[in-house]
């Protein structure tokens, strides 16, 4: 059958991406996309995957030997996370400010765990005294899991008091990092984290598709004492490990050969500007976003010790239509930025200045055509 008007060609606009991620991305890891394919068994891939590997445990700071790459965007990283570490029976500790923390219980519960959840009101974070008070109700859970960045509410975790805690119950610190990866300080081993997962598409500014983990050789001791097999087969780091590690891999699936080109380059270019050079720029740019945002009228969800550099929720001044605005800065500007989630859909903004988005100029953009709209 001959279809009409064939082939269909796409090119896509070019946006100014400061929402939620994805973040822009530098020339030369949309390059690095193009570059001739390769097997997935290259011994050239192979070595460019350790390379990789050394990269990500310099990003999470951290000595952790099984860390590498799921083949799947952060949500793949919430799910390997979980279902290697938790079996049926087994009790845990979810920490839910937001969309993401509910997401971790709902993935637990599948695995036929008992979730204990500590909630808490969007847009603030959970305090040390409500996971004592989570202990004193299950003293011994597998893991206590939280979120460090939450993307719905651009919500910053503190982590250190309540890992003490966790490690106290000798239980396992799973934290979602996929906000906060190389845009606020994360540091994995100091810090006392077991598990931990992040995506490729934020402040990293990699393609999305890619899930960065990282276990402590405590969380690997939960996984090889395991009693039941994992419920995900693809998310088997049983085998995965496998296919990132040794001289002689062991095919799992086929990698994704391109996308990984690009992570490699995105890597090498937060090495190049320093993970404390980089930090420091989404504080800066915030703080510039946060002026220019405020002398509109602008408020911001989240009370400021706790508040996101590199994602920034917003209520708009009185008045204004907030889905109106957003799509007239989308299809006049070409300016992306996101809406709100759950409880706060239709009321703020969520404005990501992250990694290569992460400059003076994107936000010069932003408030520019927002003089010229409001």
């Amino acid at each position: 059958m001959k279809l009409a008007n064939m082939p269909y060609p796409f090119n896509p606009p070019t946006r100014v991406l400061m929402g939620p991620g994805p973040s822009d991305a530098h020339p030369r890891v949309l390059n690095a996309m193009a570059r001739p394919l390769i097997g997935h068994l290259d011994p050239e891939f192979i070595r460019m995957m350790d390379e990789v590997k050394a990269m990500v445990q310099q990003a999470f700071i951290t000595q952790n030997n099984l860390t590498f790459v799921v083949s799947a965007p952060g949500s793949a990283g919430m799910e390997t996370c979980l279902v290697n570490l938790l079996e049926p029976g087994d009790e845990c500790i979810i920490c839910v400010n937001g969309v993401f923390g509910g997401r971790m219980v709902d993935i637990a519960e599948r695995c036929g765990a008992t979730v204990h959840r500590v909630d808490t009101e969007w847009g603030r974070v959970t305090e040390p005294d409500q996971i004592r008070k989570a202990l004193d109700a299950c003293p011994k859970p597998k893991l206590v899991a939280l979120v460090h960045a939450e993307t719905s509410t651009g919500a910053r975790q503190p982590l250190e008091e309540i890992s003490k805690l966790v490690h106290e119950a000798d239980s396992l610190l799973v934290v979602d990092a996929v906000t906060s990866f190389c845009g606020v300080p994360l540091k994995v081993d100091e810090w006392g984290i077991d598990a931990i997962y992040t995506g490729t598409q934020k402040c990293l500014s990699a393609p999305p598709g890619l899930s960065p983990i990282s276990f402590s050789e405590a969380a690997v001791r939960v996984l090889d004492n395991r009693k039941t097999k994992v419920q995900s087969w693809f998310l088997d780091l049983t085998m995965v490990k496998n296919y990132w590690s040794g001289a002689k891999r062991a095919y799992h699936h086929t990698g994704p050969v391109s996308s990984i080109f690009a992570l490699h380059e995105a890597l090498n270019i937060v090495l190049e500007e320093g993970l404390e050079a980089r930090w420091a720029r989404h504080q800066v740019v915030h703080q510039h976003l946060r002026t220019e945002l405020e002398k509109r009228g602008f408020r911001f969800l989240v009370e400021e010790s706790y508040r996101l550099p590199n994602l920034n929720s917003v209520f708009l001044p009185d008045g204004l239509d907030e889905v109106q605005l957003r799509s007239q800065l989308l299809n006049q500007y070409n300016i992306e930025v996101g809406g709100g989630l759950g409880a706060f859909a239709g009321k703020i903004w969520r404005v990501g200045i992250m990694g290569e988005s992460a400059t003076r100029n994107h936000v010069n953009m932003l408030v520019g055509a927002l003089d010229e709209l409001m």
